[in-house]
């Protein structure tokens, strides 16, 4: 019986056996931890960089910290309309979202549960806009707002951007996740389609629209080519063309540390967004993704 317990023990014992698991989980770590430097680096060094001198940015070999630290933040609302373009952004963002969410649940709901003649021939033409790349579609959509008289405006900006092939085909991943017993109880309680939507299946949606939302906002809070081309006036364009603007002196002498303060502020707003919402973020990409 001895030699049994020992013998079973030996098997359990941690650290030993097949190819040494605690070496492999490790290397696996070694790995991830030099992803994560080579991740954060830029960062850090954006970070840096907005506290050193303009002498200090460009030596070589580079200066890791910033000798003396200098702050210039002051100089980016000096430089250009930093509070008007912040503004800017924010409701362009919030506008874009706000119209993803709503249009971008209602059609993938529509996709994923509602039979209507050619849903699936009408699914792939729709996913197919997914297949060509957007900058084909700045010269059409030019047009269309010239003739809507919308060019130079914040409108301008939004419009095109309320519309998301990937959003609808995130959220119609999301609803087919879900099982169809929900719809059925709800059916058999009296409920019609809008009601089965609205009070059934929107509030179980929670995680899968909070993913579209910061998938959403990122994507236009650092949008940069559309508004460059659509608005002129610098107090309707947003933070990202600000930062373009410091980005490209006529002088050819780009103020780095000023520019990276600028992108450090422009990235706060994003960042905390995520922090706060990063739960329920990941937890609509892991349901979104549970089936096909």
């Amino acid at each position: 019986m001895s030699e049994a317990l020992s013998g079973s023990a030996a098997v359990h014992r941690p650290g030993r056996g097949n190819g040494r698991p605690w070496l492999r989980h490790w290397a696996i770590h070694l790995v991830l931890i030099v992803g994560s430097a080579f991740m954060v680096f830029p960062f850090v060094w954006e970070f840096l960089t907005a506290f050193k001198t303009y002498g200090g940015s460009v030596l070589v070999p580079p200066q890791w910290i910033p000798d003396p630290w200098t702050w210039n933040f002051g100089a980016v609302f000096d430089s250009i309309p930093l509070g008007q373009m912040a503004l800017n952004s924010v409701i362009i963002t919030l506008a874009r979202t706000l119209g993803q969410v709503i249009l971008c649940t209602m059609a993938g709901y529509g996709f994923a549960r509602l039979n209507f003649p050619l849903r699936g021939p009408l699914f792939l033409v729709f996913l197919s806009v997914l297949m060509v790349p957007s900058q084909l579609f700045l010269l059409p959509q030019f047009e269309i707002l010239r003739s809507l008289g919308l060019l130079n405006s914040l409108e301008g900006i939004v419009l095109p951007g309320l519309f998301s092939a990937f959003g609808t085909f995130l959220m119609r991943q999301f609803f087919m996740s879900m099982p169809l017993e929900l719809e059925e109880a709800a059916r058999l309680d009296g409920a019609n389609p809008w009601q089965v939507f609205w009070r059934v299946m929107l509030p179980l949606a929670k995680p899968g629209i909070v993913a579209l939302a910061v998938f959403t906002a990122l994507w236009s809070w650092n949008d940069l080519l559309w508004p460059l081309i659509i608005v002129s006036d610098a107090d309707k364009q947003p933070l990202s063309v600000g930062i373009s603007l410091l980005a490209s002196d006529p002088h050819n002498q780009t103020n780095y540390p000023v520019l990276m303060a600028a992108a450090l502020l422009a990235m706060l707003p994003m960042l905390v967004t995520f922090i706060v919402l990063q739960r329920q973020f990941i937890a609509g990409i892991a349901f979104t993704g549970s089936k096909g």
